[in-house]
């Protein structure tokens, strides 16, 4: 399958999911919690006068863009998706007094803003979803062009072994199936999906954490960290009922912080952040 055809899949994918509702289910509530503290742990606070200009590139339907435009900052989204598209212009005019700057279907690997023009770019989804090496360094070029002098970008990926401990945790492991899937996953990092299982994803690429560090220095940034999203908390037994103890939460938030630098740790979180700077 070539990368246009991967491309088409994950369109398909997504106009048949509800991404916009999957950071409020189950484990995703700690990625989304995470992925927004490590985000302000590099933003500069948002300015009294002239925002900061943030690009949410592969945005989805502007759940990170819509936070940041309440903020203060002045976000633009673009995603590849029309329906994710449509979901963030109505999540900006739900919020009146922070909307965002702009929402467009668009393509990562070729924005439309002007050379150094932003202060921030968020990568939150294509670095796994385009699944040629040269099409996710093409994407972060493009971020590095559109950067001011020391801007930051944050990029996410997807574990090699996210399959295989989602699979063990929830009970699919023996699913004859999913059995090629996390296979291929674990042998060369390229996940597909010919099952027509929603829940088993669609096309990607799975990091190993170093290969996500070189791709970052391969586009010219300077990589400031490499560290696990979830770390193993999105592992966690009767999630839910942790994540609603407000003490359990925050125990289970300060144990990923704790080990979200270890290296014998960082492949186990089934997402890794990337921030790199200009």
């Amino acid at each position: 399958m070539s990368s246009d055809d991967s491309i088409q899949e994950i369109l398909r994918h997504y106009s048949e999911v509800d991404e916009a509702s999957r950071l409020r289910l189950g484990w995703f509530q700690l990625e989304q919690a995470r992925t927004q503290e490590l985000i302000l742990r590099h933003l500069p606070s948002a300015p009294a006068t002239i925002p900061a200009t943030i690009i949410d590139a592969g945005g989805g339907a502007g759940v990170y863009a819509c936070w940041l435009a309440a903020r203060g900052y002045q976000v633009h989204l673009i995603d590849p998706v029309p329906k994710h598209v449509e979901q963030a212009r109505a999540a900006s005019a739900a919020q009146p007094e922070h909307p965002l700057a702009s929402a467009e279907v668009g393509d990562a690997r070729r924005l439309s803003h002007a050379d150094a023009s932003a202060d921030a770019v968020l990568l939150l989804g294509p670095l796994y979803h385009l699944v040629e090496k040269d099409d996710r360094i093409a994407c972060l070029r493009e971020a590095h062009r559109i950067l001011r002098p020391g801007g930051i970008v944050w990029g996410a990926g997807i574990s090699r072994f996210a399959s295989l401990f989602d699979s063990l945790s929830s009970g699919f492991f023996d699913d004859p199936d999913f059995a090629p899937i996390v296979a291929r996953d674990l042998e060369d990092g390229q996940h597909r999906n010919s099952t027509g299982n929603p829940i088993y994803f669609t096309d990607s690429y799975f990091h190993r954490p170093g290969e996500l560090s070189r791709e970052f220095l391969a586009a010219g940034f300077q990589v400031v960290e490499i560290v696990a999203i979830e770390g193993p908390g999105w592992l966690a037994r009767d999630f839910d009922r942790l994540w609603s103890d407000p003490t359990q939460r925050e125990r289970l938030l300060a144990a990923v912080r704790k080990v979200e630098r270890e290296p014998s740790v960082i492949g186990a979180s089934s997402h890794i952040m990337a921030v790199g700077r200009k």
